[in-house]
């Protein structure tokens, strides 16, 4: 997967894989949140919500062109 240029899998960016933020993540909505309004400001990414740390965006990351390999939370090349 890594390096490899590809479309990104077939998802709104909006809404990461089930396997990087799980349906069942205590903190999902402000994390969407915050997601969804990075995408809206074209932002590179945002500060989670529940620790502070800079989470780059799918925008960004589909920007890109290729998927890095480290487990991006909002990676839009993971379809598996």
């Amino acid at each position: 997967m890594t390096g490899e240029r590809r479309p990104p899998a077939d998802r709104p960016l909006t809404e990461p894989h089930p396997s990087r933020l799980s349906p069942d993540h205590p903190d999902r909505e402000r994390i969407l949140a915050a997601h969804a309004a990075a995408l809206a400001a074209g932002d590179a990414g945002y500060l989670d919500p529940a620790t502070g740390l800079f989470v780059l965006s799918a925008g960004f990351l589909a920007r890109r062109g290729t998927c890095c390999g480290r487990g991006c939370r909002h990676c839009p090349y993971v379809d598996e």
